[in-house]
């Protein structure tokens, strides 16, 4: 099929290579003219286990081509999807002006029947907005389609490959057929494409990362109470997660969720709702909650140290908001530090992706290393924000010896209490006991 991805973000150049990668001609396009120059020189703009070598490969085959002429690209092509951001607005409704320009954009370039499908995560109703739009520039037939993305970054290749499920929002039968084709490639294995109306498919992104936010949630809630009452969160989320009704998926406490999803999508629901007349007390907890937990590893080392950090330095591994990306949008890093720095503390940190990221937010304010070990020499404590592989097995001696003090405050609870205790380390964690360091191991 010929295929037009307008918007080559994360969503917009994953999905438009892994449509490549099944055969079709895909066109990329953008308007910004210095990410597209990249793109043709094999330069990938965003961190995504192997996403540049599907890139290659289907560029050098022909199927994957970046440009920024949209309408000789909308004119080659039967399918346009738009995937361009929806930045939050400060109430928490999603802007649209960006859709909205390119779906005018499509209809001024039309030349014949299209299929304009939504890809950008937009509320309830966005469909019929780009309805009118379109309307507005063609006399030619046309069908929107809502057609939300599942993609997790540092998996986002695997999630477009092998999905879970296709939701596939319609209103016009003659569309799904189409649909169904395009994307068979990817659920040969059983996983199901379902069909429905356009506006439940729009308001199934919302709900599914929703679910997902509280979940994280609640177990970081049921954290906080574990230090109060004595209880071990890693044996409540053990004994939790057995229950198939649950699972144990989204069931790790930590420092808080980040990204460019969940805290948007959140805010994006809530804001629909109170646009009905309808408050979503859950969904609002979620985002006060995590806005607080985002705070609690600070607290954690105002505790111990006291208010004032002054004189104080802290190491700190990882920056991104998870692993196996480079992302730092709403990164519960950002808030860590910035809380270490306004105690009057310095920080010395190190992520194996997050770096440039890390430079265009903090600038001189905190100094970036080359590796975690160098981040904690010499440091009143280490802080755990990210829990990137590389920092699963340190070697604990090299690491007790270098640092001034040997503190850890894990956010991710990536070791054992009992293990770092034994090892000499004064370790703090999320809703787990926090044991005194051994003498014996230094």
């Amino acid at each position: 099929m010929k295929i037009c991805m307008i918007g080559t973000g994360y969503v917009g150049l994953v999905a438009g290579t892994c449509f490549a990668e099944t055969g079709n001609d895909v066109i990329c396009v953008d308007v910004v003219e210095r990410k597209i120059k990249m793109l043709n020189k094999g330069v990938i703009p965003i961190y995504e286990p192997g996403l540049k070598e599907l890139v290659d490969r289907n560029t050098s085959k022909g199927r994957l081509t970046f440009t920024t002429d949209l309408d000789k690209a909308v004119k080659a092509s039967l399918i346009n999807f738009i995937a361009v951001g929806t930045p939050p607005g400060e109430d928490g409704s999603s802007d649209l002006t960006h859709v909205l320009e390119v779906a005018r954009a499509i209809g001024k370039a039309m030349n014949g029947y299209k299929v304009i499908v939504d890809k950008s995560t937009v509320p309830v109703g966005t469909a019929d907005q780009v309805r009118e739009a379109v309307s507005q520039e063609t006399k030619h037939q046309f069908d929107v389609v809502s057609n939300p993305e599942f993609l997790k970054e540092g998996a986002a290749i695997e999630d477009s490959m092998r999905p879970d499920r296709v939701v596939i929002g319609v209103d016009n039968p003659r569309v799904e057929a189409l649909m169904k084709d395009l994307y068979s490639p990817f659920v040969r294995t059983g996983h199901p494409v379902i069909v429905m109306d356009v506006r439940s498919a729009e308001m199934t992104k919302y709900a599914s990362n929703a679910l997902l936010a509280a979940k994280i949630t609640f177990m970081n809630e049921m954290a906080l109470l574990c230090e109060k009452v004595g209880a071990d969160v890693n044996f409540v989320r053990q004994g939790v997660g057995s229950d198939l009704r649950i699972g144990h998926q989204f069931l790790f406490p930590g420092v808080g969720f980040g990204g460019s999803c969940f805290p948007k999508d959140i805010k994006a629901l809530a804001h629909t709702a109170q646009s009905h007349g309808m408050t979503l007390r859950i969904i609002e907890a979620v985002e006060e909650v995590n806005e607080r937990q985002k705070m609690l590893m600070t607290g954690k080392v105002k505790a111990h140290f006291g208010d004032n950090l002054k004189g104080k330095t802290f190491g700190v591994w990882g920056l991104s908001f998870k692993p196996r990306t480079d992302d730092m949008r709403e990164a519960p890093s950002i808030v860590i530090v910035n809380g270490i720095l306004e105690a009057g503390g310095k920080v010395r940190a190190y992520d194996p992706q997050a770096m440039d990221e890390a430079r265009k937010i903090f600038g001189e304010k905190i100094t970036l290393v080359d590796d975690e070990y160098e981040a904690a020499h010499g440091a009143n404590a280490l802080l755990i924000i990210t829990e990137w592989n590389e920092f699963r097995e340190p070697n604990f001696e090299v690491l007790r010896n270098s640092m001034k003090q040997p503190i850890i405050f894990d956010g991710r609870n990536i070791y054992e209490p009992q293990k770092m205790a034994a090892l000499g380390f004064h370790y703090f964690s999320i809703g787990r006991p926090t044991l005194a360091p051994q003498n014996s191991a230094g």
